[in-house]
Parts: C-alpha cells; sequence; structure tokens
C-alpha cells in the first residue's frame, strides 16, 4: 500500500482530479496559490519551530532550547516539555474559543428566534423537548418559552465555574467516565472558564510544569465537546432539523456559470440558511432572470456547506458543496462565484487577489473574519440577519453583470454523489432504533470496530486529502466502520467514500453489513463541530453495553489535522478514553517526557493515548491492532 501511494502521489498536489485541473489555471494566470506557497515554505523550515522548542512569549526571547548548543532552558528557566506543550496548549485554546465562539451565536440565535426577531423558526420541536427534559426545563411550557429557556441555560453553562457540576457534562458524558475524570481533576468547568484558566496559565512564569499544562489542556477539551460543540449542534437541530440521511452533490463540478452564484464559507449556518430559503422565492429568481441570468444559486463550501448539506436536500436553488478548504482557491479559479460570504474559520487571507481576476464579491458576515481587500464585511447579530441577507443577494446580482460575459468560466466536468445527512438518530432508526443489533455484529465480527475521523486538511503528510482517503479506504477494507466529521468529512464525500457504489471497497462482513442497511461504509457525520455528536453516539452504545469508553473496539483519527480547532478535539478524544491517531506528528519532538506522556503515560489515567503514523496503511495498522486488543479483552475473536 505504501509503495502504491508514492507510486500515485508523484507530481500531484490533491488526491482529486478537479483541483488539480484548476491548478493549472491557476498557475497559467500568475496567482500566488495554497500548493506552491506550500513548496516554498517547505525549504525555509525551522527545525527548532518543528520539535517545539522555540519561545517568544516575552522580550527575553526568542529563546530555542538544543542539548548540542548548549542551551536546556529558556531565559526564565522553562525546560523543553513545557516549553512545547504550553505552546500546544495555546493553540489549543484557539480552538476552544473558536468552538465558544460558535456555541455563543448559537444561542443567542435560538433566543432571538424564538423572540421572532429572525426568519428562522423552531423546527425541530421534539429534539428542543428531549434537550430540556435532559437539562430539567419545564416542558409544560409553550415552544418559544423553552426555547428561551434552554438558550439563557446554554449560555450560562458556557461560563459556569466549579461551584456546581457541569450540567452538560453530567447529561451527556458517559457515567462510567465523570468519576474517572474527576478523580484525575479533569472534570471540567464552562469552556469560556476554562479558555481563561488555560491563557493565563501560559503567562510567563505562571505555569512551567508539562504535566499540569497537559492536565489543563485535557480539562479544556472536554468543556469545548460538552458546553460548546453538543450544545451548539442540538441546538442548530431544533432549529434547522435533525440530520436524516439523503443524496447530494458535491466537488467543483456543481458549479454553473450561468447561474447567480453565492457561495457561503466557514462554520456557522445563520445566513446560509437565511439565504437560501429568500432565494427559493419567485421575486429573487426573477431579478436574478432579469439580470441575465438562469436564476440564483446557494453553494456550501466547507463547516457551512456540510451544515446545509446535511439538513437540507437538494433543489434548483440548493446545490451542493464544493469540497473543504484547500479547494477555496479552485474554486474562486473557475470564474463561477458573485458573492463569497465569510463567517468564521477557513476564510485564508490571500483570495483577495483571486476576486480581483475572477470578478467575485468578498463578503465577511460575522466579525471575527477580516482579509485584505475586504469591502463588505457585517457583524453578526441574529435580529439583521434578514437584512444583510438582502444584501447579500443585491451584491450578487450586481457582481454577475460585472462577471458574466466578461470572465472566462472553467468549470471541471467533475460531480459526486454522497449520502449526507448522518446522526445520532439517523443511526439508531437505521438499527430500529435497538443498538442490540449493533452490538451483534460486533460480536460476530462483521463489524471489528468503529473509528471516528474528525479531521481537516493539511498538505504536510503528502497531497492534500491523500492521508485521509488512503488510510480511510484501509479501514474499511479491514472491516471497520467509519464515522466522519470535518474538512476530511468533505474530502471523503468527493473521493467518493460516502455513497453506496463505496460498498464493493469495504471487508467482506462491513459489505454484507452496509448492504443490509442500506448505507456506506463511511458515515457523514458532519462537520468538525459535530465531534460531540459522534461522541453522543459513542456514549449511547457504551452506557448500552454498561462499558467504560476505554473498553470499546473503537479509535479516532486525524490524519490530516491543520489548525487549532483539530488539536482540541484531539485532546478531547485522549480525556474521553480512545486511541488517537494523529497525522502528522505534532510540534512536539523534542520534548521526550511530554511525547512519553501523550504517547503512553495517559493511556494509563484516561485510557486514551496518542498513536502517530503518516503512513496510511501503518497508521491503519496501529488502529486495527489497538481494536482486536479491545475485542480480545471482552471475549470477542
Amino acid at each position: 500500500m505504501g509503495e502504491t501511494i508514492l507510486e500515485k502521489t508523484e507530481g500531484r498536489v490533491s488526491y482529486h482530479d478537479s483541483v488539480e485541473e484548476m491548478l493549472i489555471r491557476i498557475r497559467e494566470d500568475g496567482l500566488s496559490n495554497v500548493f506552491d506557497r506550500y513548496a516554498l515554505q517547505e525549504k525555509i523550515r525551522c527545525k527548532f519551530c518543528l520539535e517545539g522548542l522555540s519561545c517568544k512569549l516575552c522580550s527575553q526571547g526568542p529563546c530555542r532550547i538544543s542539548e548540542k548548543g548548549g542551551q536546556t532552558r529558556g531565559v526564565c528557566g522553562i525546560g523543553p516539555d513545557a516549553m512545547a506543550m504550553r505552546e500546544f496548549l495555546l493553540h489549543n485554546i484557539m480552538g476552544a474559543g473558536t468552538y465558544g465562539h460558535h456555541a455563543y451565536q448559537a444561542f443567542r440565535t435560538l433566543k432571538a428566534t424564538a423572540n421572532g426577531e429572525t426568519p428562522f423558526k423552531i423546527t425541530d420541536v421534539e429534539k428542543l423537548r428531549w434537550m430540556c427534559k435532559m437539562l430539567d426545563i419545564d416542558t409544560n411550557l409553550d415552544t418559544n418559552k423553552m426555547a428561551i429557556k434552554l438558550s439563557d441555560l446554554l449560555l450560562e453553562e458556557l461560563h459556569t465555574d466549579y461551584d456546581r457540576p457541569n450540567r452538560m457534562v453530567e447529561v451527556f458524558a458517559p457515567r462510567k467516565r465523570k468519576e474517572v475524570w474527576k478523580s484525575l481533576d479533569i472534570y471540567p468547568a464552562g469552556v469560556i472558564y476554562e479558555v481563561q484558566d488555560c491563557v493565563a496559565s501560559c503567562l510567563t512564569n505562571v505555569d512551567g510544569d508539562y504535566v499540569s499544562l497537559a492536565t489543563k489542556a485535557l480539562r479544556l477539551g472536554l468543556s469545548t465537546i460538552y458546553n460548546a460543540q453538543i450544545g451548539l449542534e442540538m441546538v442548530q437541530d431544533i432549529l434547522f432539523g435533525t440530520p436524516k440521511p439523503h443524496e447530494v452533490e458535491v466537488d467543483l463540478g456543481i458549479m454553473d456559470p450561468d447561474y447567480i452564484n453565492i457561495v457561503f464559507n466557514g462554520h456557522q449556518p445563520w445566513l446560509g440558511v437565511a439565504t437560501m430559503q429568500k432565494a427559493k422565492s419567485q421575486e429573487v429568481q426573477q431579478r436574478a432572470r432579469e439580470a441575465g441570468a438562469k436564476g440564483l444559486r446557494i453553494v456550501g463550501s466547507i463547516e457551512t456547506g456540510q451544515e446545509l448539506l446535511q439538513r437540507f436536500d437538494m433543489d434548483d436553488v440548493f446545490v451542493g458543496l464544493i469540497g473543504n478548504w484547500l479547494a477555496i482557491e479552485p474554486l474562486l479559479a473557475t470564474g463561477t462565484v458573485d458573492v463569497f460570504a465569510m463567517e468564521e474559520n477557513c476564510s485564508p487571507p490571500h483570495i483577495d487577489t483571486y476576486a480581483e481576476k475572477y470578478q467575485c464579491t468578498l463578503v465577511s458576515v460575522n466579525d471575527i473574519v477580516r482579509i485584505p481587500g475586504l469591502k463588505y464585511g457585517f457583524d453578526y447579530n441574529p435580529k439583521e440577519v434578514d437584512t444583510v441577507s438582502d444584501s447579500l443577494i443585491n451584491l450578487a446580482i450586481e457582481n454577475f453583470r460585472k462577471r458574466h460575459g466578461k470572465i472566462q468560466p472553467k468549470v471541471p466536468n467533475v460531480k459526486q454523489k454522497a449520502i449526507a445527512g448522518f446522526s445520532t438518530e439517523a443511526v439508531l432508526n437505521a438499527l430500529g432504533n435497538n443498538l442490540d443489533a449493533l452490538v451483534k455484529v460486533i460480536g460476530e465480527g462483521k463489524l471489528k470496530g468503529i473509528v471516528a475521523l474528525a479531521n481537516c486538511t493539511t498538505l504536510r503528510n503528502g497531497p492534500h486529502d491523500w492521508n485521509t482517503v488512503n488510510l480511510t479506504k484501509e479501514l474499511i477494507r479491514r472491516n471497520i466502520l467509519v464515522v466522519s466529521g470535518g474538512c476530511g468529512n468533505h474530502g471523503l464525500e468527493v473521493a467518493g467514500l460516502c455513497n453506496l457504489d463505496a460498498i464493493k471497497l469495504a471487508g467482506d462482513g462491513l459489505a454484507e453489513v452496509c448492504s443490509m442497511l442500506k448505507i456506506p461504509p463511511v458515515l457523514s457525520f458532519g462537520t468538525c463541530t459535530d465531534t460531540g455528536r459522534i461522541s453522543m453516539l459513542v456514549t449511547a452504545l457504551a452506557d448500552h453495553m454498561d462499558l467504560d469508553i476505554p473498553e470499546l473496539p473503537i479509535a479516532v483519527t486525524a490524519p490530516e489535522w491543520m489548525e487549532q480547532k483539530a488539536t482540541i478535539d484531539g485532546v478531547f478524544a485522549i480525556a474521553y478514553g480512545t486511541y488517537t491517531h494523529l497525522s502528522p506528528v505534532p510540534f512536539i519532538t523534542g520534548a521526550p517526557a511530554l511525547v512519553k506522556l501523550l504517547t503512553e503515560d495517559v493511556e494509563a489515567m484516561t485510557g486514551g493515548k496518542v498513536g502517530l503514523g503518516d503512513n496510511p496503511k501503518e497508521a491503519a495498522d496501529g488502529i486495527e491492532t489497538h481494536i482486536m486488543k479491545k475485542r480480545k479483552a471482552l471475549g470477542l475473536k
């Protein structure tokens, strides 16, 4: 497998033919692009940064640790393990803070909707009632009052301290994990409180103990999932509907230059949903035709696109998902985008040159996103969603008049079918709402185990999405079901692994199960924020079997983690009690005690640990070995 991968990757920058095709145009047009910039940066990498042995927090730095040079500590006295862990924790804080920001926007949007201040409505009343029941909110109240009570509680939980139990943890964490976390002093407070505590700990001359810093990272990871991710996804279900499996289309071939195209990019679905609803009116479509277009369409990009994909059927207005963040520059180079609306990561800071070259209007619809060349920037306010969606439509129509007939479009003739919209409820429904059916196929060995893929996409360990796709192929071939979320999930959808045709790539046992249930061997569970949703499915399985998480034949993989939200998800998985494969290797290799803590010692504490490996086959070997060890301990073959 390794030799085949090396042979296939030669000369390529992406697994996807559509991206390869667009890169030819980008280079011919003389534009800087992420693939060529990566190649240039590779020539000047600093080994101290790669090993985690550099620090520039204070004016006495930058400091670098080198045993060969006799520099075994920074000026302040900090050692290599604490220096690397402190930098790693700072990255985790950024990830947790961004998830917390998303959660805050979700909760205030729910409250504004209940007050009649947004164009949205409460779609899944049963999910609202279920959440309220779980959190001891009176379910005899009317729908809007329940929603207000729930939003107030969730907003409060973001800030909760240690004076009382964390309600989201108490309700949604696995039964047997809570006492473990308390005994290890990693039972978390609210995510905002934990972010504050971690930021303060990273100040110069505050916490210089790598074990202490790692412990704080574990607490932060748990609070991120329970106080941010689970709440925000449940609220988005309440507002827009709980995902159900349905067929969709993905890849750059969904673009059509003869339509007015508004692309939503980021992670938060508010403006995408509002604009899509408005775009379905005859009035908007008539305005589009009067401008010379066939109509106006909504297109999804990365996580915002996936949020739309999970919950809404495709039609004449919503046409699907283009892919993940490394496909953004190729998308803009198609010359088909009229408005590129951005509301969170990933919004690359150099795309103003693409907007100028290919006549696209860049718009930020969230105050945390500002990039060079941006002319239109809105701060997100739930009460102003209707007005901003009008502005996006107006800007798109105006841009189409400037673009159409003047910019030569180029659209790869590549589209892929995928099944999106899996959720805990959808999986349980497929099983007849009886987890015994899942336990049975695991016990029989038809399904060896389950791997959650929570992933970005990066060029650090090979071409775009190459590790993600090839590791996933290895896992399903070995009868291991993959549940995927994040940018890696989009890569798997575009690669054709999230449709029923992919069953032929699965091992005999997994193929039999998938054929019986009419599901693909890779279940598209959504975005990186759906890490919390995936944990809910695993928690349900553990509680049903009366097992602790480390006893289950499961694992987590991030075969192309890229940024700070990925690292906090990975830290959560370790605290949760799972074997967590990471590629590329994090920037901690110069800290031997820290490496040992994360790859060995922590297993005796939480039951989870980090597994490393950049080769897909070798990574699959490690994951399968772990799963078979857990099966043997349960008395399974």
